[in-house]
């Protein structure tokens, strides 16, 4: 099975104001698309070769051997960069019906959650993500370094947030709270 880059499920210049164009642009087409081809380079031949993505990542976290830590390490990073393009969108939304039932017994509100968030994401020292989950019918946060992500761990991942440099630098230099700040998508 080889992999692919999946399509933005957006124009490059709809996240603007947010993220630009040529930040996305650079960020899918270069980092994105660097991890899609080094994992088919890797699983090619290997026992990877015919799994799915997620259970490569599950198959691979926490592994100790060069070899396995560099194939997580590429899934990890097509798994979570696919669920970051999708975790956003141009529309502004609010949530409704169960999840803004479930933000609310959570956080407050949506905007709590959010200001959460922004400071999950900027608690994460260096490069990593940070996660909305669902776990046992709660809410949560949750940040997580490098390639690792809560769904690797069995956890339900709702949203996500990438807080790795090349997320944001083109844009907005060392401010990762100004890219926290501009995640408000549902």
């Amino acid at each position: 099975m080889a992999f692919t880059l999946s399509p933005l499920p957006y124009a490059e210049d709809a996240l603007e104001g947010a993220i630009s164009a040529r930040a996305l642009s650079f960020h899918y087409h270069k980092h994105h698309k660097t991890y899609v081809d080094t994992l088919n380079k890797l699983s090619k031949g290997a026992r990877y070769e015919t799994m799915k993505l997620e259970e490569i990542v599950r198959a691979t976290s926490g592994k100790k051997s060069d070899a396995e830590k560099k194939v997580f390490d590429n899934a990890g990073q097509v798994w979570n960069h696919d669920f970051y393009w999708r975790s956003l969108t141009p529309e502004e939304n609010s949530p409704s019906g169960a999840l803004k039932e479930a933000i609310g017994q959570s956080f407050g509100n949506a905007d709590r959650l959010v200001e959460q968030l922004v400071l999950t994401g900027l608690e994460q020292f260096g490069s990593g993500w940070a996660w909305l989950v669902s776990r046992d019918g709660r809410l949560s946060l949750e940040k997580t370094a490098d390639a690792e992500s809560p769904m690797a761990k069995g956890i339900n991942c709702l949203l996500t947030v990438d807080v790795w440099e090349h997320a944001y630098y083109l844009d907005y230099q060392n401010e990762r709270r100004v890219i926290c700040r501009h995640w408000r998508r549902y």
